[in-house]
């Protein structure tokens, strides 16, 4: 008898936690509650004319129907450069030291397969964005987790580390602003950072796709900014919420050029390059004033703050995001983070990400994302309001 085996990698990895979270939002429906969804961080506002209006055009541009580079277009590249110059005051090398990713997820998911062996480890933030955990586990290395506590601002403690597991780490996942918590890193934690990745051969791999997302003027590092940084590692951002091009998939990667080489050398034999048109609309959008996103941002603080007073009339202490379109809500005392996410749930017919779903310290806390509409997140705010716990 025919049978099918899957392969122990996949049986090592759990169901997607937002494919997971879609089955109980389509059953819900199904039952006829109108849910208000404030899970997955998917921008609900649409990609700007400008952009769209330049892939109409590039769509058409037979050229543009051909194979692209493996690397992304020099033009594209040539963007990432002067952005990050305008935006971080960071030089970047376009030839050597940027690639173009089908969305930032593709290159981290694929960057382990650059650097790790079977019986290596991997840094991974706790908890956190869950493809940094199985993409370590996809290269056949372990994921070793770095809790990140309330009590030490949502940073990793690398001192923590066990020797025997710095003397066989490959690399070091890191998000700030972070996703779920919200946090944000300064330039005294990349310092620390950097001297332990240096003093350990670990690279250190940045995830800023929420860099441009912050609230009270106070904007963001790149890590790229301090110095080293670019000695031990590389840096990957996104279009998906600076510019509301989540379903574009085109992202990138900069830093280190033998970093970047080599996860070149992977996308190579894995994919084939971005689409060129959406390149051309990607250059479109690296190129807008970077005052146009303060519209955005200002979008972001009025959806927060509606979240934030519901919360506050339910009793609730949460701390008001810095960054991000994330609250990250510490459940009340008596519930696991599942059973108030599903209370909240079945209670007011809002749909929430349980934390412990991002790594066992996420225990203890919900996710709420700020990516529905306004006018969804006002009745979001109304029903908190009425909440009993």
């Amino acid at each position: 008898m025919f049978r099918i085996e899957k392969s122990r990698r996949i049986k090592e990895v759990p169901p997607y936690l937002f494919a997971e979270i879609d089955k109980i939002k389509a059953e819900q429906i199904a039952r006829g509650v109108d849910v208000i969804d404030l899970t997955i961080g998917d921008p609900d506002l649409p990609t700007p004319s400008d952009i769209i209006s330049q892939m109409k055009k590039s769509i058409e541009d037979p050229k543009n129907h051909a194979y692209p580079s493996y690397i992304g277009m020099p033009e594209m590249r040539q963007a990432v450069a002067k952005w990050y110059q305008n935006r971080f005051k960071v030089k970047l090398d376009p030839e050597t030291e940027v690639i173009i990713l089908i969305g930032s997820k593709e290159g981290i998911a694929h960057l382990p397969l650059a650097f790790i062996d079977n019986g290596d480890y991997g840094l991974v933030p706790d908890p956190g964005y869950p493809v940094y955990k199985t993409s370590i586990l996809f290269a056949g290395g372990i994921p070793h987790f770095l809790p990140l506590l309330k009590e030490n601002h949502y940073l990793p403690d690398l001192d923590k580390v066990p020797q025997a597991i710095r003397n066989k780490s490959k690399l070091l996942f890191l998000n700030y602003p972070n996703n779920p918590t919200s946090a944000t890193a300064g330039k005294e934690f990349f310092e620390q950072a950097i001297a332990f990745c240096r003093n350990h051969n670990i690279i250190i791999c940045h995830d800023a796709a929420y860099t441009e997302i912050y609230f009270n003027e106070k904007k963001p590092l790149s890590f790229l900014e301090v110095e080293g940084a670019k000695e031990v590692g590389i840096e990957f951002h996104s279009l998906s919420k600076t510019f509301n091009m989540a379903g574009w998939r085109i992202g990138f990667a900069v830093g280190n050029s033998e970093i970047i080489a080599a996860l070149g050398q992977i996308k190579t034999n894995i994919d084939s390059g971005c689409f060129k048109a959406i390149q051309e609309a990607g250059i479109t959008a690296l190129q807008k004033d970077l005052s146009e996103t303060k519209k955005l941002r200002e979008i972001y603080q009025e959806r927060k703050d509606l979240i934030m007073s519901g919360l506050k009339k339910t009793g609730l202490e949460v701390e008001p995001p810095a960054a991000t379109f994330y609250v990250w809500l510490p459940v009340p005392d008596g519930y696991t983070s599942m059973e108030f996410a599903t209370h909240l749930l079945n209670q007011t017919g809002i749909l929430t990400t349980p934390g412990n779903g991002f790594g066992p310290s996420g225990e203890g806390f919900i996710r709420m994302s700020l990516t529905a509409s306004t006018e969804r997140i006002k009745e979001a705010a109304n029903r908190l309001a009425s909440l009993s716990l």
